[in-house]
């Protein structure tokens, strides 16, 4: 296994593992008691969510130019209006309960959950079309991995990283990416053996 199939699965597989493992601490309500662990989450996690958008142009990519653009431009607008519901519905709204002034967090979630709507979708279609190229290239071995990232994006549109559901999406995202990238990987693989039977075929010529 090379270092860049290495790197790869761990792109796309870490960043929805870490958010599962972090989801299942996630206070389901904001209250005065869950306000400061709200609040430091998010923070936190506010570097990982963006990171969600390289697997499915990691998979795209080898589909085409044009259709890696779309995907990379879909995944741009997701980690942009994600994050926006992260800043306000996850540091904002917890930020003002801890500080007592719960009455505004209503504003700060509604906000959020509109905003972010706008990045899930995009995320949700970054998904279905990278899992298209991937069936379209390799048949039904990329199927299992295609309906795995279709169901976890849309798992993340419902129920963000929330315990249960929301953590079985992250799951569903990293599987799949996961199976997909090794897909991909594999007939780069298949045909070094062949290269080297040739290239050593040429020196013998010589």
């Amino acid at each position: 296994m090379s270092a860049r199939s290495v790197l790869a699965y761990v792109t796309v597989a870490l960043p929805p593992l870490a958010l599962a493992a972090i989801g299942v601490t996630h206070p389901m309500h904001l209250t005065a008691t869950s306000a400061e662990y709200w609040r430091n989450l998010h923070i936190a996690i506010l570097p990982i969510f963006p990171l969600l958008a390289f697997a499915p142009w990691l998979v795209a990519r080898g589909a085409g130019a044009l259709l890696a653009w779309i995907v990379g431009a879909l995944g741009f607008v997701y980690a942009a209006f994600y994050t926006a519901l992260d800043v306000l519905a996850g540091i904002g709204a917890g930020g003002l309960k801890l500080d007592g002034m719960g009455m505004a967090t209503g504003t700060v979630f509604g906000l959020g959950n509109h905003i972010g709507e706008v990045g899930s979708v995009s995320f949700i279609a970054a998904s279905a079309i990278a899992a298209a190229t991937a069936i379209a290239r390799f048949r039904l071995v990329a199927l299992p991995g295609s309906v795995l990232v279709v169901v976890g994006a849309v798992l993340f549109l419902q129920d963000h990283i929330y315990f249960p559901v929301g953590v079985i999406g992250q799951l569903c995202l990293a599987l799949g990416w996961l199976w997909l990238c090794v897909v991909i990987e594999r007939p780069a693989r298949d045909r070094e053996p062949l290269v080297e039977r040739v290239e050593n075929v040429a020196v013998r010529t010589d």
